[in-house]
Parts: structure tokens; C-alpha cells; sequence
């Protein structure tokens, strides 16, 4: 299982991959058997104990907007977890789900669509929402790139919390490298749709910190998303940064009210304490209504 995020590269080199007419393949598991079990029943079995053991209090209110952490799942499954729990409720009405995480392998200018037509995760194919990705092509911020996508764990690593807690959805999985909070943000804009439209953003919190030190600097990333801060979170404070920052301008603007579901590093669940990755589940509802 691995602990934490890869260092992104630098962002000279940047992909500027040119715009396919159409999406011809699927995306195979890039991480599968690292990140996660590679076997589905071993991996069906595992979420499906994580899910349980998250399991939410009764009228909590249901969320439009998740941020959750994408790091092995012996280290982040359970604070994840506590992130897709709390969807049970709206687990019939929820069909398409926007998937926004770091670029870490390509270095990214904008936000990379895949170039497929589907994830191929363990539990089966999870097929791309063209209509989305048609709807935001148009942006100069957008691209699409399968080099992006060919390795990135941080969107492949939610795919089987959401394939175990949904019926039936599409997916736009978005690999965000150089961005600002007001090019994520359109792109979220344009994507909001209703109740049937999930936000997902993945980011782990603090790398590589002394357990005391990270259990600080964690709190205080928290207490600021939960804030719906307008400074900017430094990746520093998360890797996914970046469309961390689209989504709490998004949700200013459409007044959304985050709250903090789990807040753990890797000292609290697998990993020793000289040297940890904080993770942080949010849940982000409308007007705070169950």
C-alpha cells in the first residue's frame, strides 16, 4: 500500500495535448494492487467494511460537495470512507459525479479531460459523461490529455468508494495541474447542475510532517476550508490544493455549507508518527437540509 502522494513534476514541459474528436478506449487500473486490492472481491469486501464502519448519524445533511483523500487505502481508506458514507442517502438520485483531482505525474497547464471513453477500475467499468466533458471543452483552461490520466492515482483511488455507495453514474474525472481558483471554479460553474450532480475533490493534507506538527497544521487547513476561507490553501497544506481552492469559491457562490466529517494522518492508522500524511474528509451541503 502507498503512503502518500508523488512529487509532482515541474510545471516547465507542460502538456498542452490537442483535442481529440471523439474518445475511443478505456483507461485500465493504473494503481490497482498498490493503492488498493486488485482482486474485486478482496476490494468489494474491504470498501464495503470501510463503509460500514463510517456509517453516518441519522439526518445528516446530504452533501453536493466531497473533499476526500487519495492515498493507499490502509493509510486514508477509513477517513475516505467517512467522506462516501455519508452519501447512502442520496445514493439513488446521484448520476454523474465530477472527479477533480492533482495532476502528479504530467505537469498540467489547466484541467486535463481524459481521452476515453471509461475507467476500468476492479468493479467494473465506469463510463465518462460526454455531455460534461462536451459542456466545458470549450474553456481555454480545459484540455484533454491521456498522458494526464495514464497514471494518476488521485481520481482512480475514489472510483471504488463511489462504484459500492452508488446505483448508477456517469463520471468526468479532471487531472488539475496549473490553475486558478477562478478557471476551477467556471469549470464547477458550468458542471453544478442539481441534486443528481455530485463534486468530488481529492487531496491528501500535510506531507511528511512530525505527528504533533502535521496534527496542527491539519487543523488549521481544516478550520479554514470549513471557513470557506477566500485565502488561498498552499499545497503545502494539501497537494490538491488547487481545485480545493475552485470549490470553496464554488461553494461561496452557490452557499454551501462545509462541515469536517474525519481528520486523521497516517500515524492514526497504519503508518509510524516520525514522518506522516494528513487526511481530512468535508462534506459540503445546500443550505444544510437532510
Amino acid at each position: 500500500m502507498v503512503l502518500m502522494c508523488a512529487v509532482s513534476p515541474p510545471i516547465s514541459g507542460v502538456d498542452r495535448t490537442t483535442r481529440p474528436s471523439r474518445m475511443e478506449t478505456l483507461r485500465p487500473a493504473a494503481v490497482a494492487g498498490l493503492f488498493y486490492p486488485a482482486d474485486a472481491t478482496q476490494l468489494k469486501q474491504l470498501v464495503t467494511t470501510l463503509l460500514e464502519a463510517a456509517a453516518p448519524q441519522p439526518g445528516t445533511p446530504l452533501p453536493k460537495a466531497l473533499i476526500a483523500p487519495h492515498a493507499g487505502y490502509i493509510y486514508s481508506g477509513p477517513i475516505a470512507a467517512s467522506a462516501y458514507a455519508s452519501l447512502a442517502a442520496a445514493a439513488e438520485r446521484i448520476r454523474r459525479v465530477i472527479l477533480l483531482g492533482p495532476a502528479h505525474h504530467v505537469p498540467v497547464r489547466g484541467l486535463a479531460l481524459p481521452d476515453t471513453q471509461g475507467f476500468v477500475p476492479p468493479l467494473g467499468t465506469v463510463p465518462i459523461d460526454a455531455e460534461a466533458a462536451a459542456a466545458i471543452r470549450h474553456l481555454p483552461q480545459v484540455l484533454t490529455s491521456a498522458r494526464a490520466h495514464a497514471a494518476e492515482h488521485s481520481l482512480e483511488v475514489h472510483l471504488p468508494f463511489l462504484q459500492r455507495i452508488l446505483k448508477n453514474f456517469t463520471l468526468l474525472p479532471l487531472a488539475v495541474g496549473d490553475a486558478t481558483a477562478e478557471e476551477v471554479a467556471e469549470v464547477l460553474n458550468l458542471l453544478w447542475g442539481g441534486p443528481e450532480t455530485l463534486i468530488v475533490v481529492s487531496s491528501d493534507l500535510s506531507h511528511y510532517l512530525p505527528y504533533a506538527q502535521a496534527r496542527a497544521v491539519d487543523a488549521d487547513t481544516s478550520a479554514a476550508i470549513v471557513a470557506l476561507t477566500q485565502r488561498p490553501i498552499r499545497h503545502e497544506q494539501a497537494c490538491g490544493g488547487t481545485p480545493i481552492n475552485g470549490l470553496l469559491r464554488a461553494a461561496r457562490q452557490h452557499g454551501l455549507r462545509p462541515r469536517l466529517l474525519d481528520l486523521r494522518n497516517s500515524g492514526d492508522t497504519a503508518g509510524e508518527r516520525e514522518r506522516v500524511v494528513g487526511y481530512g474528509a468535508f462534506a459540503f451541503s445546500e443550505g444544510g437540509a437532510a
